[in-house]
């Protein structure tokens, strides 16, 4: 077994765990921001929010399933609010589960089906609200530009 081979078993393993533990705070911050009443779901919301107070935007999620892969609006809107966040230093990821997210942001089945192809979380004002959830996704975002994966995709737990 060469250096390399050894590295990338532990490379991956780590990676997992990372994945782990990214796709933990990320259904932590989301429950948190919704209690606290600091949770935008949907592309058109968020757009709003975006374009009325940008420095109130903490942290983004897009989701997107492959039964929207091939929806070409949806991904034009995508790559607008991923430029939107790049140029405001905003962190951004990826969810691949939407049904999962749907059933963390509370959409009941009867109720309107919400749109969660985006979710922002939004802070009050800068000092108002810490959360030990936003500022481990932080890190793994910025942990994940550092190896050039500008906007990593996390798999949340199993409920």
């Amino acid at each position: 077994m060469t250096f390399e081979e050894f590295s990338g078993q532990d490379n991956a393993a780590a990676t997992g765990d990372r994945m782990q533990s990214a796709g933990t705070a990320l259904e932590e911050l989301l429950v948190s921001a919704k209690k606290q009443d600091c949770l935008t779901v949907g592309v058109y919301e968020s757009a709003q929010v975006m374009n009325v107070d940008p420095d109130s935007v903490a942290f983004c999620v897009l989701a997107t399933d492959e039964e929207y892969e091939c929806d070409i609006a949806l991904q034009i809107h995508f790559t607008l609010i991923q430029a939107f966040c790049f140029d405001n230093d905003i962190n951004i990821v990826r969810v691949n589960d939407i049904e999962r997210l749907a059933d963390i942001v509370g959409s009941d089945q009867n109720e309107e089906s919400k749109d969660v192809h985006c979710m922002l979380v939004t802070s009050p004002s800068a000092d108002s609200w810490k959360d030990s959830a936003l500022e481990r996704l932080g890190l793994f975002c910025e942990e994940s530009r550092n190896v050039y994966e500008w906007v990593p995709t996390i798999t949340l737990p199993e409920r």
